[in-house]
């Protein structure tokens, strides 16, 4: 469609001419037309005319798009740590204009404020604090750029810290650290298994000794008792007095001891014998008696 529009030049009457065109925007974008380069009106996605040349159309994307920045900076304990974040934006379709007209270089921009937001954090932390704050620190990133972005049109959609990397001599350091560490843990838990172990091991051989001691004692009573009984028995059969018939069992024990040795073939025992040695035992456990007689005067 063409027409004339009448301007008026140094008092003459020209005609300029123009015409209607047909302009698409797709979806996913937003055309800002401008009259004489004038900011006038924004299109949305699908078919718009146009007056060409008064009217120039210019698209803009609100698709969400993603910058990648890298900050170099150092952390409170001297580490020097290289940050990649992920900025994920998109135009508001309603402020496309201030982003299309006040914006010259967005990554640029958007990027200054991200390192602007780390190398305010980060030296405030350590590496280990560092590590562990990552996900405060995109949530502060995330808030810094949004506000800042706000009056051009800019959404920020998230913010990610998508890798902290830190010297190869710095990792390998942590490493060993961290190795070392797990072994003091490994060396202390070592040491309680075998403290446990001993204790176990030191209860389980009191209860075995008080077992032992409780049956030595029903042993030596129930040797006591079999000695009381053959002592009566004897006396009441041969009229022997009980200190006789000690002498005489000792004596017997004494033989058998050395009868057991001589058939077992598997022991040793040297002991001074010669044919006065059963009356040498007797004489010794009769002064035994007599000594303990003389202590006990009243028995």
């Amino acid at each position: 469609v063409l027409f004339s529009l009448p301007l008026p030049l140094k008092q003459k009457q020209t005609a300029m001419t123009a015409c209607m065109c047909l302009a698409c925007v797709d979806t996913g974008e937003v055309g800002l037309l401008q009259m004489f380069g004038k900011y006038s009106s924004t299109a949305g996605p699908g078919l718009n005319c146009i007056i060409w040349p008064l009217q120039t159309m210019a698209k803009v994307s609100t698709k969400v798009f993603q910058i990648d920045v890298r900050t170099d900076t150092k952390t409170k304990d001297n580490v020097t740590l290289t940050v990649t974040t992920a900025i994920q934006c998109a135009v508001d379709p309603e402020r496309a204009h201030d982003y299309y007209f006040k914006l010259s270089n967005p990554h640029a921009q958007v990027s200054s404020y991200v390192h602007d937001c780390i190398r305010s954090l980060l030296p405030t932390l350590d590496l280990d604090k560092a590590f562990e704050s990552k996900d405060a620190m995109a949530m502060q990133i995330k808030e810094t750029v949004a506000k800042a972005m706000e009056q051009y049109g800019l959404n920020v959609v998230s913010a990610l810290v998508t890798d902290m990397n830190v010297d190869p001599s710095v990792l390998r350091a942590m490493n060993e650290i961290n190795a070392s560490r797990r072994q003091r843990e490994a060396a202390v838990e070592r040491a309680e298994a075998e403290k446990i172990l001993a204790v176990k091991a030191a209860e389980a051989e009191a209860e075995a000794k008080e077992l032992s001691g409780k049956g030595t004692a029903r042993m030596r009573q129930a040797i006591t008792e079999g000695f009381k009984g053959s002592i009566e028995s004897m006396r009441e059969s041969c009229g022997l007095e009980p200190r006789e018939v000690v002498h005489m069992m000792i004596t017997t024990q004494y033989l058998d001891v050395l009868k057991n040795f001589a058939e077992s073939g598997k022991a040793t025992m040297v002991v001074p014998h010669g044919p006065a040695a059963v009356n040498d035992i007797e004489g010794q456990v009769r002064n035994g008696f007599m000594q303990a007689s003389m202590l006990n005067p009243n028995q």
